[in-house]
């Protein structure tokens, strides 16, 4: 998008700097980026303790295995059907 914007010189330049960016566009596009980035984590940071979340890792992993040895007596029985 392009856009027409009253931004202090200084401020960009120091975005630059802080950035790394070879450009002002590049600049200010990581540093929107970042501030996303922020308010994100805050949003998440501020559901601490408010929600519960259950480890299903077991479970998937379990599940997996059956389904894996599953596939693998299915193309069994296929090969023994042929």
């Amino acid at each position: 998008m392009r856009a027409t914007l009253n931004i202090p010189d200084d401020l960009v330049r120091e975005a630059q700097e802080a950035t790394g960016a070879k450009t002002k566009t590049e600049a200010i596009v990581i540093a929107l980026k970042e501030v996303v980035r922020r308010r994100k984590i805050e949003e998440l940071l501020a559901l601490r303790g408010k929600i519960d979340i259950v480890d299903v890792t077991e479970e998937l992993e379990r599940l997996e295995v059956e389904e894996t040895k599953d596939n693998g007596r299915k193309r069994d029985e296929e090969r023994n059907t042929r």
